[in-house]
């Protein structure tokens, strides 16, 4: 175990035992609603009960291993996503092809608890099986709404995503009108969206709303329009891409993303990440979310493969 590693399990266990709920992966504007933040240590134990005041001098003493009973949280108030690298808790692990089957929807929802990925995003016939697996994890189920053109009534677009909530989705990514935004019908495009985030807020305060801008059909000048839109209508989240579109998620789009909405909302790069060194660029300049079918690839450090 080498000193660095060491410092990180100190540090990490030592935000929970101060009683610290920082969120584990994305921004700081909804995900404790989502429930993706760290659960704090109570009652003075820690990991399976040991007092918290142990735990520093076992690790100290070579200890690199703890046990926590992730089947009995209420016993001690830990998850055991709550030790999980910082990526993988940013990560969104996607399967969103036409030809994907319930077999792999099982093998995603399983790497997910395996992994304790942000969450799993599947197509909205899915969305009742991946809640069911994932159940009782800190994974989420999110899903896709107006996929992949945006170009579906706002009244479809809304029930689409009342259904997907009833479901059981907790997170939702709905694709603006492209074509009315390319037209400038910059209002249309703004309530379009507030539509769904009306329906989500209606439903639970905690569902996230993330509005994926087709960036590599945007211009610029577009691309911070459509930030902005996102921005009035209440939308937790800009996202670059579907992957279903001629280019993913750039870095010099992320970057300009995130100076259109500032700090306060999250940014989500999808489409062509594939690595842990792609992800890393990306959360440089200003990603709180990765959306990737390379989820497993790249919190191993290997090469992923596939579009998005």
């Amino acid at each position: 175990m080498t000193e660095k590693e060491r410092d990180e399990i100190v540090e990490q266990l030592a935000a929970r035992m101060g009683g610290g709920n920082a969120p584990v992966g994305a921004g700081e504007h909804r995900q404790s609603a989502a429930g993706h933040n760290a659960v704090p240590l109570s009652g003075g134990r820690g990991l399976s009960g040991v007092p918290d005041r142990q735990l520093d001098s076992m690790v100290s003493a070579g200890a690199c291993r703890f046990g926590v009973r992730a089947d009995r949280p209420e016993d001690a108030g830990f998850s055991a996503c709550d030790l999980a690298p910082p990526l993988a808790r940013m990560i969104d692990h996607t399967a969103l092809k036409p030809q994907t089957r319930e077999a792999d929807i099982r093998e995603l929802c399983d790497e997910a608890r395996r992994y304790c990925f942000a969450s799993v995003c599947v197509s909205p016939c899915y969305v009742p099986l991946s809640a069911e697996l994932l159940r009782g994890t800190p994974v989420a189920t999110c899903t896709v709404i107006g996929f992949p053109h945006g170009m579906t009534q706002s009244s479809t677009k809304a029930a689409e995503a009342d259904r997907a909530i009833r479901d059981g989705a907790t997170e939702i990514d709905m694709v603006i009108n492209i074509g009315m935004m390319r037209s400038g019908r910059y209002d249309y495009v703004e309530a379009d969206i507030r539509g769904v985030v009306t329906v989500a807020r209606a439903a639970s305060p905690g569902i996230i709303v993330k509005v994926i801008l087709e960036t590599a059909l945007l211009q610029d000048r577009e691309k911070v329009i459509a930030c902005v839109l996102a921005q009035n209508a209440g939308a937790d989240f800009v996202k670059t891409s579907t992957g279903f579109a001629s280019g993913g998620a750039t870095e010099s789009d992320i970057a300009l993303m995130r100076r259109a909405v500032g700090p306060r909302m999250g940014v989500k790069a999808s489409g062509g990440v594939r690595s842990k060194e792609d992800a890393e660029r990306m959360i440089a300049r200003g990603a709180t979310r990765i959306g990737a079918s390379a989820s497993v690839a790249i919190v191993r450090g290997e090469q992923g493969t596939g579009s998005y």
